[in-house]
């Protein structure tokens, strides 16, 4: 069984056994004798292509260096205090959370917010001439403001409230998108995006007759920036981009990236749902025109998120949807709107969740977010040097400067059952496509395991996972996790 690539080939199923010809790998290889993936042949070699200077085999081998204290100090044990889930058990084992790229946990004070807007503020917002109604709408704004100011806007006015980054990115493609995009028009995705940052793409595209063209990956998990350079032109419309690979880890040079768009006339989306928890962000620096991310993964609730927007672009936008808190007046005539960000954020809005998503950004805002950083940093390095040292293990990307997210395959074993296995010693972590099949499409890969960091994770926290994954290697452990035959 195979499935496309994304670049016109076609790849095995991950784990098969077949010869060079079958899987999609080239002869070529990376430094330290990887084989290249044929989806990522275009970098393999040649002048115009760089490959980053890759770790040798001892270097990846060595044992892990600990963690040291970040300049400034950050307390992880004070932070782990905070989040009560973090102190339950699984399977009657201590929990040791390692799927914060799917969702991270929530402190109590996000909590304590989200059950005080319940137990004694409910109330809609806006309009209101009743009390409960003003506090709820200042505490409404209030949450657009800390928006703002996580993202490095001084105008709470670019900041929209949505439900996520999936439905930030198709409010732009179905608003933006229908009014800029025409027949022959590109729009450019990187092969790192998640499908949330592709699937509206497509869809927008088949509707308008645009094109998608996709920026290929380098075999370390770099966006391919000479490619990238090739691809842009005067039909480059869009360029969408992730901040950080939810997959990969790997986060690319924006900021440089958007000025490349720029000079081509072309708009930069910005997809940062893996960003913004791990290091700061300031959407002036990069001038990037639309960027989104999603409350839940940032220690905010579910069901809400924010997209950023330049206010020339908000306001030349046409509302996508329609109904209350978007308009000024309505008639069977006419109905005029509400200026932005109200005229893109139609119907009673997640009162809850901006409430609790308030709370968490002031919560982070609360931490040294350097020193968090820092911390973060150290712990990746540790936790990838940890890996390394278990037999059998291939990590998927290890781009400079990537985040806590570790892709990987254990020889022998089926993702979604080693994925259980981790599970019955208390460990989460996350496995399947990660919604960003063609990421692992370029590795010739369907699945994969994923375990990822946030900022109160610990060396502990690594320690076990490598423990169990040494242990499940063993001949007893792998008994039932064998990969699944080729069909």
């Amino acid at each position: 069984m195979t499935t496309p690539d994304g670049f016109g080939r076609s790849t095995g199923v991950a784990g098969a056994s077949r010869p060079p010809a079958a899987t999609g790998y080239s002869t070529d290889v990376v430094p330290g004798g990887a084989p290249v993936p044929g989806a990522l042949a275009h970098a393999a070699g040649g002048p115009r292509y760089w490959l980053p200077t890759q770790p040798d085999r001892a270097a990846r081998t060595a044992p892990a260096t600990p963690v040291a204290d970040p300049p400034g100090g950050f307390d992880v044990e004070a932070v782990r205090r905070d989040f009560p889930q973090l102190h339950r058990e699984v399977n009657g084992r201590p929990l040791v959370w390692l799927d914060n790229g799917a969702t991270t946990l929530k402190p109590r004070q996000v909590v304590e917010a989200v059950a005080e807007h319940y137990s004694m503020g409910t109330s809609n917002v806006h309009r209101g001439a009743h009390t409960l109604a003003k506090q709820a709408t200042q505490i409404y704004e209030e949450g657009r403001e800390e928006a703002a100011g996580l993202l490095g806007t001084q105008d709470a006015g670019e900041i929209v409230f949505v439900r996520g980054t999936t439905e930030a990115v198709n409010l732009v493609a179905q608003s933006w998108g229908r009014a800029n995009l025409g027949v022959g028009d590109e729009i450019l995705v990187s092969a790192a995006e998640h499908h949330s940052n592709l699937v509206p793409w497509q869809l927008i595209a088949k509707e308008r007759r645009a094109r998608i063209r996709p920026i290929p990956l380098l075999p370390d998990g770099q966006l391919d920036q000479d490619a990238y350079r090739d691809l842009l032109g005067s039909r480059t419309k869009l360029v969408a981009l992730t901040h950080a690979s939810n997959v990969l880890g790997t986060v690319p040079p924006v900021a440089e990236m958007t000025a490349l768009a720029h000079r081509y006339g072309a708009k930069v989306l910005v997809d940062g749902a893996q960003a913004v928890s791990h290091f700061p962000v300031d959407v002036t620096a990069l001038d990037a025109d639309f960027y989104a991310f999603s409350g839940h993964k940032i220690f905010a609730p579910t069901g809400i998120g924010v997209l950023f927007g330049k206010r020339e672009l908000l306001e030349a936008m046409p509302p996508w949807q329609g109904g209350g808190n978007m308009i000024d007046s309505v008639s069977f005539e006419e109905t005029s709107y509400a200026p932005v960000p109200h005229r893109l954020e139609a119907g009673t809005g997640h009162i809850a969740g901006v409430a609790g998503l308030r709370a968490a950004l002031r919560y982070l805002a609360g931490l040294d977010r350097p020193a968090a950083t820092a911390y973060e940093e150290q712990l990746t390095a540790y936790a990838m040097g940890a890996l390394a040292t278990v037999p059998g293990l291939r990590l998927i990307g290890d781009a400079p400067g990537k985040i806590g997210v570790l892709t990987f395959l254990l020889a022998g074993t089926d993702p979604m059952a080693l994925a259980g296995a981790l599970d019955q010693q208390g460990i989460a972590v996350r496995a399947g496509h990660h919604c960003a099949q063609p990421a692992l499409a370029a590795f010739g890969l369907q699945s994969a395991v994923r375990a990822s960091l946030a900022l109160y994770n610990t060396v502990q926290d690594v320690d076990a996972l490598v423990a169990a994954l040494q242990g499940i290697q063993g001949v007893q452990g792998l008994q039932g996790l064998q990969a699944s035959p080729v069909e």
